[in-house]
């Protein structure tokens, strides 16, 4: 654009210039002989002129074209986002179309549903008056069979009623095997936990048995005062580093109350809680607190024990048999009332095994209790799936398994367990009982019975 306007520029002056010498003024000589021919400068000037014309064109042209392939590069880039954006609109409109059918379909089916919702009303509400109708009959039936015993009590019964009256009994009684089929296969669970947490205590202790250092101790012993039974004398040692009985576990240093595991001679581990007290430790045989654990059980579940060792359990006979068979053992026997009084009484003893029923045999040693059990006689242990003879009606009549003479007395430690001052007397007899000398029948709140050998310092 410059040279064009120089150009435009230069032309005028030229052709003045040409005037100028084609014209001269009056007072100038007279004119030469004009020339056919434009002067050579004139020439020049003007093809530079043209020249630079000509390279401003180009410069243009090439110009343009660069901004025209700029608008054909946008035009372009233009078709192919419209292009896009038509696709994204068709697909909007198909979605927008099976929106709409689907929006369709689920105005058809809040329309069944709405229907079928109504059908359900007018349903229910004819069970509602069929249900009400058939109250009325039955209130109607119940007052002419009321009627009809009053009016006719000494008529027999009709065949139909009898035989119905029979298949109500059946019923009844299977439902009662049910019943007890059911509590058997609970029972087994809670064993089988049972001895699941005994494997568990066991591989918890497993880390705290030491090898024996010291031999079978030499220092004299005082005489004896108090009466005992000497039908045991094995000593009671260990076997294979484990602890035959809690009072070992204490003499190897551990004075805390819990959960150890032991294993009496000829006989398999198992776990036992210890009760550390006045510088002996106790193994506990049977615990109540609160009555969670049911103690009507069968003579299975006695002979091998039930219950949680850190809460209301029965060790087991089988198992106290064979601790106690290894020496002379006492039985201690703690109560506490409701007013939180707190009693007790230690025995030896003799306990037999299972062919003799676990026949049990007192001697009183001490206590501040009067006695509880009879002494020097044959107790012999029964449930109520197991009656030993002369003692049928016992375990029915009392609750529990119990050690039991030729008459049974009040003092049943594994009764069922009752609130105090809750039920009348023969309720109260089934409970956790202890009849007094002076023939008072009292409620204990918690029992416990605990083994120790009797010399406990002579077993290391």
């Amino acid at each position: 654009m410059y040279t064009i306007k120089l150009f435009l520029f230069i032309v005028p002056l030229v052709i003045s210039s040409r005037i100028d010498q084609d014209h001269p003024s009056f007072g100038s000589i007279s004119p030469q002989p004009k020339s056919r021919f434009a002067m050579l400068d004139d020439v020049k000037i003007l093809a530079n002129g043209l020249l630079q014309l000509g390279h401003g064109l180009k410069d243009f042209v090439h110009k343009t074209k660069g901004q025209i392939n700029d608008i054909f590069q946008k035009l372009n880039i233009f078709d192919q986002s419209f292009y896009d954006l038509s696709l994204q609109t068709n697909e909007i409109k198909e979605e927008e179309k099976k929106l709409r059918n689907t929006t369709s379909k689920l105005q058809v089916k809040n329309e069944e549903v709405k229907n079928m919702s109504l059908e359900l009303n007018l349903k229910l509400e004819n069970v509602l008056e069929e249900k009400i109708l058939l109250q009325k009959k039955v209130r109607y039936l119940e007052e002419q069979l009321t009627n009809l015993i009053k009016n006719q009590p000494e008529i027999q019964e009709h065949p139909e009623v009898t035989s119905l009256k029979t298949f109500v009994q059946q019923q009844d009684s299977s439902i009662k095997d049910l019943l007890q089929t059911v509590e058997e296969q609970y029972r087994q669970l809670n064993q089988q936990h049972s001895q699941i947490k005994e494997i568990e205590n066991q591989l918890r202790r497993s880390g705290i048995q030491e090898s024996i250092e010291n031999s079978l101790s030499s220092k004299p012993r005082a005489p004896r005062t108090t009466p005992s039974l000497h039908l045991n004398e094995t000593k009671n040692v260990e076997h294979d580093d484990m602890p035959v009985d809690c009072t070992a576990i204490y003499n190897k240093g551990e004075h805390t109350s819990g959960i150890y595991p032991i294993r009496p001679s000829n006989s398999q581990v198992f776990t036992v809680y210890c009760d550390v007290k006045s510088g002996n430790s106790w193994t506990l045989i049977q615990h109540r607190i609160d009555g969670s654990q049911n103690f009507n059980e069968t003579w299975k579940n006695y002979r091998y024990g039930f219950g949680q060792l850190d809460g209301e359990f029965w060790l087991g006979l089988e198992k106290i048999y064979s601790i106690v068979k290894q020496s002379n053992y006492i039985l201690r026997i703690e109560l506490e009332d409701w007013k939180d009084t707190k009693h007790y009484i230690e025995y030896s003893f003799h306990l037999g095994n299972h062919e003799t029923n676990y026949k049990l045999r007192l001697i009183e040693i001490k206590g501040n209790v009067p006695n509880i059990l009879p002494e020097n006689k044959d107790l012999v242990f029964s449930t109520w799936d197991h009656k030993a003879q002369g003692h049928v009606l016992c375990p029915e009549s009392y609750s529990g398994g119990w050690w039991w003479h030729d008459v049974c007395e009040e003092n049943n430690l594994n009764g069922k367990y009752n609130k105090p001052r809750a039920k009348a007397k023969p309720e109260r007899r089934r409970g956790i009982c202890w009849k007094s000398q002076n023939g008072r029948l009292y409620s204990i709140k918690s029992t416990k019975m605990l083994i120790r050998p009797i010399d406990s310092e002579s077993f290391e």
